[in-house]
């Protein structure tokens, strides 16, 4: 227990280091990358930095693994230096004992980032778009409520969308409410779809309903009316491609049986849920892999510090690769959706495992 302890605050230590770094370097890249486009708006320097603050934990859920992966080579590289891996084989210390320390770390940050893909990165997200859109970038209110978008149009209009079509051309299931200056309701338009064309937005097959002040309703069928709407397709196509980061997974997958019951594609939006769940994982799996190929260079010699950390680096970078292949795949309906979300954490496992087989104990 007093080593484990003692490799634990070691390599809590260093990893506390890396992520601290890479944290510093993504934000400085990201703010500078952002700053001239926010100050074409006149921005307040408050939102800019209340935006970066809801930003962290979707950071955070990208660069943990490689702050892991990281630590677990710097750790090993260092210990391996002092001579201490030396003495603790000397005093019959196996590697995997060695080892555990990291692997339990490692199962501890991928359990953070499971819990904070399941509720907290969708709502820190949701309203980091909320701040850039209306606050800094001074958009119509364009916000995702469950499954559903809603914005406001020609002042006293609301406006719900049921479904976005790929490319943002054509919206789904359109309901306009008409209210009054006092906020009454003084009309419903529903409508199949809203195509976008050369003059604009249309509604297609529809009905209007006008409430009148003696309560009396008038209803009319359309075939087509014109809509109008500010935003063009591609703000629709930028809602829908970050949708699924928006939604909780357990409203993700509400999301996805109502789309298969409704008879829609579902693929890309399986693909990620699958993808949030297993995502996670890899921090588990770069240590892994780390602990094996530092262990089996090193063993009780030690040198080679950089080339780990390279070969390290080398897996991370050929994981994101396949990651991202594989996503693509699915999204696209080539693989099935389970397997492309956990294609690229299936190899590597495999990989990792390997290595650590045929470490010598």
């Amino acid at each position: 227990m007093i080593l484990f302890r003692y490799l634990w605050g070691e390599f809590a230590k260093v990893f506390g280091m890396c992520f601290a770094g890479l944290m510093t370097i993504y934000l400085v890249i990201d703010f500078f990358e952002k700053l001239r486009r926010f100050m074409k708006f006149d921005a307040q320097l408050f939102d800019v930095l209340h935006y970066f603050v809801l930003r962290t934990p979707h950071i955070t859920f990208q660069i943990a693994p490689l702050a892991v992966l990281m630590a677990t080579l710097l750790s090993l590289g260092v210990l391996s230096r002092n001579r201490e891996i030396t003495a603790m084989r000397a005093c019959g210390v196996s590697l995997m004992r060695i080892a555990t320390p990291f692997l339990v770390f490692g199962a501890l940050v991928s359990a953070l980032l499971l819990a904070l893909s399941w509720v907290i990165i969708p709502s820190a997200t949701a309203s980091a778009e909320n701040v850039r859109n209306v606050n800094i970038e001074k958009k119509p209110v364009l916000a995702v409520k469950a499954e559903r978008a809603w914005m406001q149009i020609r002042g006293q209009s609301l406006m719900n969308v049921d479904m976005v079509a790929p490319g943002g051309h054509v919206l789904r299931g359109i309901r306009v409410y008409q209210l009054s200056t006092d906020f009454r309701l003084t009309g419903i338009t529903e409508a199949t779809q809203a195509a976008y064309g050369t003059d604009g937005w249309r509604l297609q097959e529809g009905i209007e309903r006008r409430f009148l002040p003696d309560g009396s309703v008038v209803s009319r069928n359309f075939h087509e009316e014109p809509l109008a709407l500010s935003q063009v397709p591609q703000d629709f196509e930028r809602w829908l491609s970050v949708e699924s980061e928006l939604l909780t997974l357990h409203d993700l997958r509400a999301y996805i049986q109502r789309l298969q019951r409704d008879g829609y594609g579902f693929a890309r939006l399986l693909t990620d849920y699958h993808a949030r769940i297993a995502f996670p994982l890899v921090s588990l799996i770069m240590v892994c892999v780390g602990v094996a190929l530092s262990l089996r260079r090193m063993g009780t010699r030690g040198a080679g510090i950089a080339v780990g950390v390279g070969q390290a680096l080398l897996v991370g970078f050929f994981y994101w690769v396949t990651h991202s292949v594989s996503i693509a795949l699915g999204r696209s309906g080539v693989l099935m959706p389970i397997l492309a979300g956990w294609m690229a954490n299936l190899v590597f496992f495999s990989l990792g495992l390997y290595l650590l087989l045929k470490v010598r104990y």
